[in-house]
């Protein structure tokens, strides 16, 4: 993966990236996150139009998931859907579950045998307002966006990147984990998010953005080595995709596979995970698109990768080996590399970054790129490059990615707030995988 010429990058067929024009972007034209309240004075009458969101268990050629939380009074038992050029609407049951620590339930409805590229109108119960959606191209070879980043919270940063981000028209949002900060304990926090993303996240032909997860450290009672439950919040709403599991696979047709890692929140990252993961990168190796992702990064932009000095009350300071995402590195970076992985998507630092494709953890052109690192609403300054070899290029800046698949091409273009392009980087071809 090499950066690209920024003039020459905006006069490729992505020249036409919404953000450049949204320079300027103020906050004037979007309410800022209310102040967290009591759970008890939280409203029961959360409607569709307040939570309403989309998301995936299946391929997303095919199968829609539609979800909202909400109060069971009066509650729509079914959706309809039909093309934006059909007459036969087709109806869907809703199933119904607790949404924890309120009296709210999580309302799903699962939409399959749908038509790869094509648009929908979306109707809850009998409601009068019609929605909004498309399901995912057919082939590769058709030409698609989508947005990454993570660790949003709720804050007015986190809205003006919802804002921003819709307005790149992607096919789906890809949050990797520290969705609302609920940590596993608020559930105002972990409607926050969703409230904020059913309003914002709309893109300017009026679609709804599927929202595609993985699990992050403040999803989890305790941050880390939990158990599901502990997941609070997470579980009720992306069952669907993580039905047994804390990772999974999402395959695209046959174009494209989003392989999603759970960083040692409820699964360790050594031992099934990672046995799973060598198959299921392995029998995907020779996608035209196989990217990975997870919460805390292999190759961090603030956190320490090398020995950290901890203090000790009894021997004073000591040295603890290892440090962020050491064994990323070692169980699942060996993996990447053999199987052809083209990209990494990575979080939790809260900082603009892009690596060098690396082998073994040095920059190598037949490597892989690790792109991040999570400042969707949260912020802190990098380290530089000169400090850690492995980095390309960092920012202190509230950032969100927009990755845009042509044929074999791949484009990867970090925003910040403002709408400024920050980094432009691409890649042709498959990256190879190694054998043996």
């Amino acid at each position: 993966m090499n950066p690209l010429n920024r003039r020459a990058f905006l006069g490729t067929s992505l020249g036409g990236l919404t953000a450049v024009a949204a320079a300027g972007h103020s906050d004037a034209g979007y309410e800022r996150a209310p102040a967290p309240r009591k759970l008890d004075e939280f409203p029961t009458n959360v409607g569709p139009l307040d939570t309403l969101f989309l998301t995936w268990s299946g391929d997303p050629t095919t199968t829609m998931t539609v979800q909202w939380i909400g109060s069971t009074i009066a509650a729509p038992t079914a959706v309809r859907y039909v093309t934006r050029t059909g007459v036969v609407w087709n109806e869907v049951p809703t199933t119904t579950r607790p949404f924890p620590k309120t009296n709210l339930k999580v309302h799903r409805a699962q939409l399959t045998g749908l038509t790869p590229g094509t648009e929908y109108l979306l109707q809850i119960g009998t409601t009068t307002q019609l929605h909004r959606f498309r399901t995912m191209p057919a082939k590769a070879t058709d030409t698609f966006t989508f947005v990454s980043g993570g660790d949003c919270g709720v804050n007015a940063h986190a809205v003006a990147n919802n804002i921003l981000a819709a307005k790149q028209e992607p096919y789906f949002a890809f949050i990797g984990g520290d969705l609302g900060y609920d940590n596993g304990i608020s559930a105002t926090s972990a409607l926050g998010f969703i409230r904020n993303y059913a309003k914002h996240m709309i893109d300017p032909k009026g679609r709804l953005i599927p929202l595609v997860t993985c699990l992050g450290n403040h999803e989890v009672r305790g941050g880390y080595k939990g158990k599901r439950e502990d997941a609070t919040f997470y579980f009720p709403l992306f069952d669907g995709l993580y039905k047994d599991t804390s990772y999974a696979s999402l395959d695209f047709g046959d174009y494209l596979s989003l392989v999603l890692l759970d960083s040692g929140h409820v699964s360790p990252i050594a031992g099934a995970q990672t046995a799973w993961l060598e198959s299921t990168l392995r029998d995907r190796a020779e996608r035209p698109h196989l990217i990975a992702a997870n919460h805390v990064p292999a190759y961090p932009s603030y956190r320490s990768s090398g020995k950290t000095t901890v203090p000790n009350s009894i021997l004073g300071l000591f040295e603890r080996a290892g440090g962020t995402g050491e064994e990323n590195r070692k169980f699942w970076c060996p993996l990447f590399e053999r199987h052809g992985v083209d990209a990494v998507l990575e979080h939790h630092d809260h900082t603009f970054k892009r690596t060098h494709p690396l082998m073994d953890g040095r920059p190598n052109k037949y490597g892989v790129p690790y792109l991040g690192d999570g400042s969707w609403g949260m912020l802190r300054a990098p380290v530089t490059p000169e400090a850690r070899p492995y980095l390309a290029k960092v920012g202190k800046a509230y950032h969100f990615t927009v990755h845009k698949l042509e044929g074999e091409q791949r484009f990867h273009v970090a925003l910040d707030e403002s709408g400024r392009v920050a980094d432009v980087c691409g890649s042709t071809g498959k990256r190879p995988a190694l054998r043996g």
